[in-house]
């Protein structure tokens, strides 16, 4: 499962919502990038490219996604989160899937531009264990600190306001042309409306829309 759409859709929590359900590894590039980073890896190039919004480079984030998706836990399924996000991503993704008979199923959360900076301007995030807040729709229990730590919450650089314009305007140039390249190529792509319902019924509606295309397929 490929879950697209622009930054702040809502992409990193469905994902861990469809990973439980259906038991395969959420694998997000976003995430990878940043643990590289934590550890020390020589990222230096790489940081200053996601602090600033850009896009890292395809030949980097290939090989890292090849790397992860021949680990085991893969075998039977993963959702992937973050990637492709070019065009010739998609194409090399494409055909990895095809050379080793794994059929994807895109999934798109469509969200309003408004909504997106709203999102994505009042994301605090647990430095210690990663989890997500935002200020206004999923707050701390205790302002400023995470529920499972008590360790003081921070904003992402790419979560900073100038970033995330600049986020937004990459995904517009770069990124949304590979939904088209998916839908003309033929390839599987489910869209859900994810502007307004709350996280669960973003889920359910996922769910649903998989099944009424699976029975549309089926002939039934």
């Amino acid at each position: 499962m490929v879950l697209f759409g622009s930054p702040g859709s809502g992409k990193g929590t469905q994902a861990k919502m469809l990973t439980e359900c259906l038991g395969v590894p959420h694998i997000s590039t976003g995430d990878m990038l940043r643990d590289r980073i934590r550890h020390g890896e020589n990222l230096g190039k790489v940081e200053a490219t996601m602090h600033a919004g850009a896009l890292v480079s395809d030949e980097v984030v290939d090989g890292m996604v090849r790397e992860r998706l021949s680990l085991p836990d893969a075998e039977k399924g993963f959702v992937l989160d973050g990637y492709p996000r070019t065009l010739p991503q998609a194409g090399h993704l494409c055909a990895w899937f095809d050379g080793r008979g794994i059929r994807e199923v895109v999934i798109h959360l469509a969200v309003d531009y408004n909504v997106i900076i709203a999102r994505l301007t009042g994301r605090r995030q647990c430095p210690r264990c990663g989890t997500l807040y935002n200020v206004a729709s999923h707050p701390p229990r205790v302002e400023g600190l995470c529920d499972l730590d008590g360790e003081t919450l921070a904003i992402r650089e790419d979560d900073r306001e100038p970033v995330i314009r600049e986020r937004l305007d990459a995904y517009e140039r770069q990124t949304r042309p590979v939904l088209e390249y998916y839908r003309t190529a033929g390839r599987r792509v489910i869209e859900v409306d994810a502007s307004h319902h709350p996280p669960e019924m973003v889920f359910q509606e996922i769910r649903q829309a998989m099944e009424s295309d699976d029975r549309s397929k089926d002939g039934r």
